[in-house]
């Protein structure tokens, strides 16, 4: 072996560069021959056509991009699968458990039905200056939305189930703790606005079953379901007729259309006795047999619709389901609760049997009491329902024992007043429906309406 070890060094690493340099360049060829055996044949077996690149070199930069491309698609369909997955919206179960809020993500609740104007009203529809004052009013908008769209929630789901035999009382249950779940009752902020009516028959409103009641509802029972959910103290007050006997249908079309009528007439500048007249106008025209006997439907004339102001069910305005009524304009911005009662009786109401329903009066101020237990139960209706309406019912609920002489107290004091219900004659039947409007400034908001009414 000749040269020195210098040379000796130097020889061995340039023939392991050789080496190096060969491997590589079988491994690029078998690389790049198995693309190209790959490009030559899809899916479906057909042969593809492929120009043959210049070098490998080439071959393995373009397959290489070829490559990254497919795995950066699959990536993009990854992330895109995903965004479809976080977007899809809840839907609510049956029966209804999630929350109303949680249903509608943005905050954006439905509005109700919307009707224009008119006469000496029609431009309110394109003027600028009522459209920005509704903009400003849009969070408030929103709000008595979110009540109503949980007021059609759970009719919907009660309207289902509702048949002969069911126990008033768990009924009315049913519905409020649906109502509490949906609403995600929260002290003043968010719940129940008055107890649930269920009068039957001639009672035609204020009648919920107190604690021990074991009233049952019959197949010929006329049952009208009148509740009030509210966020804020925004109320929606709404109700509906449920007869399980079609000889009934008449009646309760009758009280149906007369309230829409009230609906349609009613507007800003509208004088109240104006609606009353054109509710009796349609209720009167109507006529139902029951039993083999006619009868001429009859409007309730010492019952009337109402305004609504925030925590006050009763604001001082009353609608009129009969013509004579006052002459008082209704005002834009104003609530209003449009509803009429169709009766075979008298048309005329009194009060009478177990009072449940009590409610605070708004305009009361600080009275001394004696009683400490009616100190104590103001305590616990101040902090529970303020100038919201409550029952025995709601009481019991809160565990409180023992309160029926302190209500009375209350009452007696004038600081709470009760509301019994109220009848026509005994043997008649009364159907209510109703609804809660809004005059905007541009249009009119009927915030109750839904699919079923």
């Amino acid at each position: 072996m000749g040269g020195t070890n210098a040379e000796v060094v130097q020889e061995a690493a340039h023939d392991m560069k050789k080496l190096d340099i060969a491997e590589n360049e079988t491994t690029q060829e078998t690389a790049a021959k198995e693309i190209r055996e790959s490009k030559l044949s899809n899916s479906n077996g057909t042969v593809m056509v492929s120009q043959t690149p210049q070098n490998d070199d080439e071959v393995a930069q373009s397959d290489g991009t070829a490559l990254d491309g497919l795995a950066e698609s699959a990536k993009k369909k990854k992330k895109k699968s995903r965004a479809k997955k976080k977007k899809e919206p809840l839907e609510q179960t049956d029966p209804p458990t999630i929350p109303v809020d949680e249903l509608f993500p943005s905050a954006e609740f439905p509005e109700g039905e919307i009707q224009q104007y008119k006469d000496d009203n029609l431009w309110r529809t394109t003027s600028e200056e009522k459209r920005e004052l509704e903009r400003l009013q849009k969070p408030m908008y929103n709000t008595i939305r979110r009540a109503a769209e949980v007021h059609r929630q759970v009719r919907k789901y009660m309207r289902s189930i509702l048949k002969p035999g069911m126990l008033m009382i768990d009924l009315c249950e049913t519905l409020e703790n649906m109502v509490r779940r949906l609403i995600k009752e929260n002290g003043l902020q968010a719940g129940i606005a008055f107890p649930t009516g269920c009068s039957l028959n001639w009672v035609a409103a204020h009648w919920t079953p107190n604690s021990g009641d074991r009233t049952v509802l019959q197949y010929d029972d006329v049952m009208k379901l009148d509740f009030g959910t509210h966020v804020d103290g925004h109320i929606v007050d709404c109700a509906f007729t449920v007869a399980f006997n079609p000889m009934f249908n008449p009646l309760l079309e009758a009280s149906r259309e007369a309230t829409n009528t009230g609906v349609k007439e009613a507007g800003i500048d509208v004088r109240l006795c104006d609606v009353g007249a054109a509710i009796q106008e349609v209720m009167e025209s109507y006529e139902v047999e029951i039993n083999g006997k006619v009868f001429q439907v009859k409007s309730v004339r010492n019952l009337n619709g109402h305004s609504i102001g925030p925590y006050q069910i009763h604001a001082g305005k009353s609608v009129p389901i009969v013509k004579g009524g006052e002459q008082t304009k209704m005002e834009e911005g104003e609530f209003f609760a449009i509803e009429t009662f169709a009766s075979t009786g008298k048309g005329y109401v009194r009060e009478d049997l177990e009072c449940s329903h009590y409610m605070k009066n708004f305009d009361v101020g600080h009275i001394p009491l004696r009683l400490p237990r009616a100190k104590q139960l103001l305590a616990t209706i101040n902090k529970q329902f303020s100038t919201l309406a409550f029952c025995r019912r709601y009481l019991d609920r809160l565990g409180e024992t023992k309160y029926l002489m302190a209500l009375k107290n209350l009452c007696d004091a004038g600081i709470v007043q009760p509301y019994p219900p109220l009848c026509d004659v005994k043997g008649s039947y009364v159907s209510q429906f109703e609804h809660t409007i809004l005059l905007r400034p541009t249009c009119k908001e009927v915030i109750s309406r839904g699919d079923d009414y």
